[in-house]
């Protein structure tokens, strides 16, 4: 696996939870976003999307946002807008009986707000046909920073700030 992604080998999968069971399927289906073909890639962005964001949060999702951040910043990720559509949607999502896990994930999704800036301050290089990837990217980006930008929940202004 090369440097994309390379240090989910040092999260404890196994022990983490998503929507229908363990999260030791994640690091698979990471892996289908970043180097699969398009239907694959937006098949494992859809399950990612069921299993970690919708309706709750869950311990895994806070592990799981620094490598969406790391597949939205890698050019070669096919879907890099919906990646960053996942992160709006964790940061909108939560967990009412596990405030703690909400918290993390949305300080997990609100860490990665310089690479939300600098991919909507990205350079368009115009395509034939269409929008160019890097327009959706860019667009993307400006939603979800917006959205950090904005952010507030009963779990984040409910504890002291990360390392009060």
């Amino acid at each position: 696996m090369g440097t994309v992604l390379g240090a989910m080998r040092n999260v404890r999968w196994h022990e983490l939870q998503h929507a229908y069971g363990s999260a030791s399927q994640v690091p698979g289906v990471l892996s289908r976003i970043a180097w699969g073909d398009a239907p694959t890639s937006d098949e494992a962005l859809s399950d990612l999307e069921r299993w970690i964001s919708t309706p709750p949060v869950f311990d895994s999702t806070a592990a799981t946002v620094p490598f969406l951040w790391e597949l939205a910043a890698t050019d070669t990720v096919r879907d890099r807008a919906g990646v960053l559509d996942l992160l709006a949607t964790i940061l909108a999502a939560g967990n009412a009986e596990h405030p703690a896990w909400t918290r993390a994930a949305h300080d997990a999704v609100a860490a990665g707000r310089a690479s939300a800036a600098r991919l909507a301050a990205a350079s368009d290089t115009p395509e034939a046909g269409g929008p160019s990837p890097a327009r959706t990217v860019r667009a993307a980006a400006t939603r979800l920073l917006a959205a950090i930008d904005r952010h507030a929940c009963p779990a984040c202004a409910g504890l002291p700030p990360r390392g009060a």
